[in-house]
């Protein structure tokens, strides 16, 4: 991928990594379009970056995502790259006597499903451009889940399983698939004590450290964009300390 002069719809751009990568990659020259539920975040964006565009869109919403690709491909003719970085968390205890599946059922809806169906509703578009790039995010936890977490870490681990896949099949054509495995980094995916946690990455150091990857192609292997603080995960099986990180995790 290269980083600038693309046309870049990112999903769930309205905080967290999806915002500050969506800031970075405009800050290097790139036309982004910034799709997210709230409409007052993207007018602060808006506000803030000035040529940052912002779309309003819900994911779970499954009817409004085909219409919603057919509106960025008609006034953004020259989208090249699509980054599915929308996602939810959340915890699950199958130990209780009532297991409340709801927000499991959301994160299944927002983690896998809208990505599916805005990347295949978007792809023949994709693949029409002389070089295009679908990224997704998925996560360290799809290599050693999170024991308090299951749903959102499975989620994550069959999007890295998808992208496989895909990267296989369009491996012929002009799509470059990308997978983006973050760390543990403070942001408040999992509240808003995550955002402060001295355990996690801070998000400048995340967002500067891909954004250095991202320019250096050969930084990337197996189309896997990963940070040096989240290879520990990525190899845990392979350098035998999965059974420990997994034990670690479920006393986090």
């Amino acid at each position: 991928m290269e980083v600038t002069g693309n046309t870049i719809l990112v999903t769930g751009g309205t905080s967290g990594i999806g915002r500050a990568l969506a800031v970075a990659l405009h800050q290097a020259g790139n036309t982004v379009i910034v799709a997210g539920r709230r409409q007052n975040l993207l007018d602060e964006i808006e506000a803030k970056y000035p040529g940052i565009v912002g779309m309003q869109l819900d994911v779970e919403d499954s009817s409004a995502l085909q219409g919603f690709a057919n509106e960025v491909q008609e006034r953004f003719p020259n989208l090249n790259v699509l980054f599915n970085n929308a996602g939810i968390a959340g915890m699950e205890d199958y130990t209780a006597d009532t297991v409340d599946v709801t927000r499991a059922k959301q994160t299944i809806a927002t983690n896998i499903t809208s990505v599916v169906e805005l990347s295949a509703a978007l792809l023949p578009h994709l693949r029409k451009q002389p070089k295009s790039t679908l990224m997704v995010t998925t996560s360290g936890l799809a290599f050693v889940p999170f024991p308090k977490g299951p749903v959102y870490s499975a989620t994550k681990a069959f999007l890295h399983n998808w992208l496989d896949a895909l990267r296989m099949q369009l491996r012929g054509t002009s799509v470059e698939v990308l997978e983006l495995a973050p760390p543990y980094v403070q942001t408040e995916l999992g509240g808003p004590q995550q955002a402060q946690d001295p355990r996690a990455m801070p998000l400048d150091a995340y967002t500067n450290e891909v954004m250095s990857i991202l320019a250096d192609p050969g930084k990337i292997e197996k189309g896997e964009v990963l940070v040096e603080n989240v290879k520990h995960l990525r190899w845990a099986e392979r350098d035998g300390h999965y059974e420990k990180t997994l034990e670690m995790f479920a006393n986090f």
